[in-house]
């Protein structure tokens, strides 16, 4: 029987629309307790980014995110200087009287021509934000070195204007899809969460909620084949991202149930790369039938 914590998160979470189960309900719950980042892992489009920004929600507070990606720098994280600003206010100051050249140089080094990237955001906001910091497999292994120390003191050094503590720590979210492994230091300073395809129930669920007007056999129907899909040995297996898009797609189309020519049509919605559409064109029949469709065509007449 599921806590009492992992109830009230699961209320919450469902009231902003998404369906969350005991393992992510108790995960949030206790990363918001005790402020330790929580890292996110799992195969792409099955709600990673999405608790984040749900988490904001529930929370009615602010959601910054960093979204990262090869080559990403510190700059780009955490913050720049205005340059074309601190240019313009130099030829201004050029003829100016009775100020020293130290006088000048704090002025434009001041917080005024600072240009706060993400994570300068976060250490500096007003209140807790949730800060997501996306898809950290993307970025390479010194940055992710960088952001330990960064998660471990939430300070930031700005040698022109010294040290920034974060007066109100920041719920953090970090999501990867395991393009690379991170670290076992990373790993230690976070609680950690693994959202792997929802079950036939769990997405059912999903669709039901999120897709206005759905036919109760089409959603079932679509749930099975995405649940068949998945078993198939894919280059980009589809996720719960997919499944919602296909779902409205149909209903857009006035779809009641799946038959094989819709399905045809629209498997560019489902599948995202070449080869996995080839492979199910070529068995597309047989894999319909699998999952129920040629048994729905018949009792509809």
């Amino acid at each position: 029987m599921p806590s009492p914590e992992t109830e009230r998160v699961q209320r919450e979470l469902a009231d902003q629309g998404y369906i969350a189960d005991a393992a992510i309900s108790m995960s949030l719950h206790l990363a918001r307790t005790l402020r330790k980042p929580l890292l996110v892992e799992g195969p792409a489009g099955v709600g990673k980014t999405e608790i984040a920004k749900v988490l904001a929600r529930v929370l009615d507070t602010d959601l910054i995110r960093l979204q990262c990606y090869e080559g990403l720098d510190t700059s780009t994280a955490l913050y720049e200087w205005n340059y074309q600003r601190q240019l313009l206010q130099i030829r201004m100051e050029e003829e100016e009287k009775g100020r020293t050249l130290e006088q000048k140089e704090a002025h434009i080094f001041s917080e005024a021509f600072l240009l706060k990237r993400p994570l300068l955001q976060a250490i500096t906001h007003h209140r807790s934000p949730v800060l997501l910091i996306d898809e950290l497999d993307r970025a390479d292994e010194e940055f992710e070195s960088f952001l330990l120390e960064v998660l471990s003191d939430w300070q930031i050094s700005i040698p022109e204007l010294g040290t920034i503590t974060a007066t109100h720590i920041p719920y953090v979210i970090v999501t990867g899809n395991r393009t690379r492994e991170l670290s076992d230091a990373l790993r230690r300073r976070c609680f950690y969460l693994w959202i792997d395809y929802p079950d036939f129930d769990k997405e059912l669920t999903i669709v039901r909620a999120h897709v206005d007007g759905i036919d109760a056999d089409l959603a079932e129907q679509i749930c099975r084949f995405m649940a068949a899909a998945r078993q198939q040995q894919l280059e980009k297996p589809p996720g719960v991202a997919e499944t919602l898009d296909w779902a409205r797609a149909l209903v857009a189309l006035h779809r009641h149930h799946l038959d094989p020519a819709t399905v045809e049509e629209t498997l560019g919605l489902v599948f995202k790369d070449y080869h996995d559409v080839t492979q199910v064109k070529q068995s597309l029949a047989e894999f319909l039938e699998s999952v129920g469709v040629r048994s729905a065509l018949t009792s509809t007449g």
